[in-house]
């Protein structure tokens, strides 16, 4: 089978690819990277800012299309596949429509659905856009609501949503969004590559806790709350906490810094891991964070309990960093069931098989 992914999300495509491969398939990823993150691709699509960024990314995109042709399936990252604004990329999508055999989309993070789902419907008990039946009005969440919700966006995702073959959700959050699309949409979880060798980190003495903060987006994801919480606790255990963070620094480096931790901090208004907890729960690094039991119902685990869930509050956040500092006696249990927990959900080859499965229903 032949495969192109466009775009990418947390090297969700990138790790996807290496799955397809291994599996025999042939498949390109075309992307920019996640901006600074600068993940693998096969086909560079990264736009500088300014006239000469502007001209050598079209020069770039306009070679690049005749290789985007002749393919079993193209999946798109989001409805916004190439950093080009909404209102042009639906001659884009067609031209793509017109030259492969099947169109994939995927429901992986912000897009309309998700913002306007949330914002109205709130089927999730809380989300990056509701408390409740409360609308979250932080300046982050009215940016992407103002963004997505009436908007070329939302006419964009609109069309691409109802025209393509079939949508995959990555997580439960955004299956749950999608539910208008059932009879197309899939859940598979997200792919990850687990290390080869064993590197679980022994804990001893004091616990190492990490903290990743994406730029401009602190507020939105909690990180500003985990990290308050987190410090609050080091103030008061500064012998038994160790407070390591990093902030806008590139996949490689971010990896470096995360693997000497025993826990990590990472998306509280979230119900489920996400691919920057996973990385980690592969490495054996606890995730503080989204595992609410939709999490683990939807993937029919019914035994594994490897995260530290957390409300989302700072008291939520504070108490269950205290637990884990007084208590390093659990360190060793979650650190081994977080491995088995990705080895049995989030395997690459494994999910790439699942993607290859659905595929072949389209």
């Amino acid at each position: 089978m032949r495969i192109l992914l466009l775009g990418d999300y947390s090297n969700v495509h990138a790790t996807l690819a290496e799955g397809f491969r291994a599996l025999g398939h042939e498949c390109v990823v075309a992307s920019d990277g996640d901006h600074w993150k600068d993940y693998p691709r096969d086909i560079d699509l990264q736009r500088e800012f300014g006239f000469r960024g502007n001209a050598s990314f079209l020069w770039r995109l306009m070679k690049a299309l005749p290789k985007f042709r002749g393919y079993d399936v193209v999946q798109l990252i989001n409805p916004i596949f190439f950093e080009l604004k909404a209102e042009r990329l639906a001659p884009f999508y067609r031209y793509l429509r017109r030259h492969n055999s099947k169109m994939v989309m995927g429901a992986f993070g912000m897009d309309y659905y998700w913002a306007h789902v949330n914002t109205y419907q709130r089927p999730l008990r809380y989300s990056d856009f509701n408390f409740g039946d409360t609308i979250r009005t932080d300046h982050e969440a009215k940016r992407f609501r103002t963004d997505w919700i009436g908007t070329p966006k939302e006419t964009l995702n609109k069309l691409i949503a109802s025209d393509c073959d079939g949508i995959v959700a990555g997580l439960y959050e955004y299956w749950i969004t999608y539910q208008q699309f059932k009879d197309k949409m899939v859940f598979i979880p997200f792919p990850v590559k687990v290390p080869a060798k064993d590197v679980l980190h022994e804990h001893h003495g004091e616990v190492v806790l990490f903290c990743g903060i994406s730029k401009d987006r602190s507020a939105y994801k909690g990180t500003d709350i985990m990290l308050t919480a987190a410090k609050a606790v080091q103030k008061k255990y500064s012998d038994r906490l160790n407070l390591q963070v990093a902030e806008g620094v590139p996949f490689v480096q971010y990896q470096a810094m995360m693997d000497s931790a025993d826990a990590i901090l990472d998306q509280l208004y979230s119900y489920t891991p996400a691919m920057n907890s996973l990385l980690a729960m592969s490495k054996g690094i606890i995730n503080i964070g989204g595992g609410e039991p939709e999490n683990y119902e939807i993937l029919e685990e019914k035994e594994l309990r490897p995260i530290i869930n957390v409300q989302p509050t700072y008291e939520s956040c504070y108490e269950e960093i205290e637990k884990l500092v007084l208590h390093p006696e659990r360190i060793p249990l979650l650190k081994q069931q977080s491995v088995e927990y990705v080895k049995k959900h989030h395997d690459y080859i494994k999910v790439a098989q699942q993607y290859l499965d659905y595929y072949s229903t389209l």
